[in-house]
């Protein structure tokens, strides 16, 4: 079965730095490209983020120069370091395999 799991994220001041992590499960992970996403109240969900098998990043216009994503196959996770954050990126953060499977979430609400 498989399983994503995220962590890390939670409230910060405009400005502020989080580090969100996904956990995966039930996959051969240094097989898979991985994907983060975020969906804001009333918005439909945005790509974030992308890693390759071969480390290889893609970024939406909106993060690119703020976000990283970085994969460590050893551990089966993806982490996306959020740097410079504003109230525009607060969102709930999902994490997804190319094959198709998602995480629960994790909130990230930027306010002062």
């Amino acid at each position: 079965q498989v399983q994503l799991v995220e962590s890390g994220g939670g409230l910060v001041q405009p400005g502020g730095s989080l580090r969100l992590s996904c956990a995966a499960s039930g996959i051969i992970f240094s097989l898979h490209a991985m994907d983060w996403y975020r969906q804001a109240p009333g918005k439909e969900r945005e790509f974030v983020a992308s890693i390759s098998t071969s480390s290889i990043t893609n970024y939406a216009d909106s993060v690119k120069g703020r976000f990283t994503i970085s994969r460590d196959n050893a551990k089966s996770t993806v982490h996306l370091q959020m740097n410079s954050l504003n109230p525009e990126d607060t969102a709930v953060y999902y994490c997804h395999t190319r094959v198709g499977y998602w995480g629960q979430g994790t909130q990230v609400t930027v306010s002062s």
